[in-house]
């Protein structure tokens, strides 16, 4: 359905003036807007679903706006000295409740995952969070290129910040993974607890991203427990869903079980 353009201008406009939405790509508040503008009675049914939207795939993973400049001051301190550069990440990885999840396992999450893998030349993270400041984990060569995608604005311009000070040849830029779906070429594609997010604005995200995807590896987890740290059978859930898609395509797929997420190791054959 076409709408007049004035009324989805309007719609991103008084929502961007939100400051808890102010910083998200507007491509994403666009095709959220779009969709609740042809189903809603009103403008402003349009707008209050579209940010209760935002919430569930955004905004409920950072409790509270996170300091940027702070950071970056906190990362600049520490350069050059490995230690204390991965301890500030540390800390810093809290401030968003993904990565914060990951921590408990992190020593051992990519140890695991990508023990097996030949040598990755380039990576792309997609709806990556603050999930690049554990580039220090990761079994990479200094020479990776490394691409983080997020909705986020402010953070992404850390990130690209954070690559700097960290030595890492790359970029990070806003993006909504849905509009389009990248398709650049990689070595290994990263999508930590993405699909179900995807999966609340788009029901076909799940098979539009897996397709559209031009990388030999994928890493793609899910979360074993609400943002509440309920179980409710998410992890037997989000396998019975996902391993079909994986099967329907020929591709090969290794299971690793953790505390706190399920991931799986797709290669493309």
């Amino acid at each position: 359905m076409d709408l007049p353009t004035s009324s989805l201008d309007k719609l991103a406009a008084a929502i961007q003036v939100t400051p808890k939405y102010r910083h998200l790509t507007p491509d994403l508040i666009r095709r959220l807007g779009e969709r609740e503008l042809a189903v809603r009675g009103s403008f402003k049914e349009a707008v209050k679903a579209t940010k209760n939207k935002l919430h569930q795939v955004a905004g409920a993973y950072q409790e509270s706006k996170i300091n940027y400049d702070r950071a970056l001051a906190q990362l600049r301190k520490t350069v050059g000295d490995a230690a204390a550069f991965q301890h500030t990440c540390t800390q810093l990885l809290r401030l968003h409740t993904s990565t914060a999840e990951r921590l408990p396992i992190l020593d051992e999450f990519y140890r695991t995952t990508l023990a097996d893998l030949p040598p990755i030349h380039k990576v792309l993270d997609l709806a990556c969070g603050l999930n690049p400041l554990t580039l220090p984990w990761m079994p990479f060569s200094p020479e990776v290129e490394y691409v983080a995608y997020d909705v986020y604005t402010d953070m992404m311009a850390f990130l690209g910040e954070f690559m700097g000070l960290a030595g890492v040849r790359g970029r990070a830029e806003p993006r909504d993974l849905l509009t389009p779906p990248p398709n650049e070429p990689a070595d290994l594609v990263l999508l930590l607890k993405t699909l179900p997010c995807l999966e609340q604005t788009d029901k076909h995200a799940a098979a539009t991203i897996l397709d559209a995807l031009q990388a030999p590896y994928l890493l793609i987890s899910f979360p074993a427990h609400s943002l509440g740290g309920r179980d409710k059978g998410m992890a037997t859930h989000y396998t019975d869903q996902f391993i079909p898609l994986i099967q329907q395509r020929g591709w090969q797929i290794t299971p690793f079980t953790f505390a706190t997420e399920i991931a799986f190791l797709v290669k493309k054959v």
